[in-house]
């Protein structure tokens, strides 16, 4: 692998098994193709071992209830977390694939963070794994708030605010919003979500009209 010093910056570690670095780094079509291992191995184990640095500082930071830290920490797990976090290092030219990189997909490039993660881990230990995460930590999610910007939208167009009707069903609600002479849908276990996913749809549904004015 060329250029292994400049990855290991970008990482900000330095491998004693370089080894295990190229490894993180290799796709199953490479490998099928060239030989060699491939990183879904490491990626199931830098999973584990994600999990488990980002459920201790939780542990250690605060006091919210089991299912508020679940959630959070699904955030900062998932796959467009990991992603940014990748991104952000720089490191996904030295993934090794065949073929397109379209076909590749943003899952290969996110579950980088993983197997790098876990090359870490095994090469330096849980002090170097944990290293790497608070220098390369993954962000929460912040839910977009639909409902605020359809409210803002309307607005900046001196247009009258929305109206939404909700009804309660067994699975859940219902709620429409109007506005505009348009209308949004959305179907959600609670009335909040119902409320947003409408908005979102109708908000969506605007912005298309406005650029088939222009």
């Amino acid at each position: 692998m060329k250029d292994i010093d400049i990855l290991e910056k970008r990482i900000g570690y330095v491998f004693l098994d370089k080894q295990l670095l190229q490894e993180a780094m290799t796709h199953s079509t490479y490998a099928n193709l060239h030989g060699g291992r491939d990183n879904e191995r490491l990626e199931y184990l830098g999973d584990a071992v994600l999990q488990f640095i980002v459920t201790e500082r939780q542990y250690a930071t605060t006091l919210e209830d089991e299912g508020t830290l679940t959630k959070r920490r699904q955030e900062m797990v998932c796959e467009e977390a990991l992603l940014d976090a990748v991104e952000e290092m720089g490191i996904s030219p030295w993934l090794r694939y065949e073929g397109s990189l379209q076909n590749v997909g943003k899952k290969t490039l996110s579950s980088l963070y993983e197997s790098v993660l876990a090359a870490v881990y095994l090469d330096g230990g849980m002090v170097a794994a944990k290293d790497f995460v608070q220098r390369h930590p993954t962000q929460e999610k912040k839910p977009v708030n639909y409902k605020g910007e359809l409210q803002e939208f309307l607005q900046s167009r001196g247009l009258t605010p929305p109206v939404y009707r909700d009804e309660e069903r067994k699975e859940g609600f219902d709620s429409v919003v109007d506005a505009d002479g348009k209308t949004g849908r959305g179907h959600a276990k609670s009335k909040r979500a119902a409320e947003q996913l409408a908005a979102k749809e109708l908000l969506g549904r605007l912005k298309m009209e406005k650029k088939g004015r222009r």
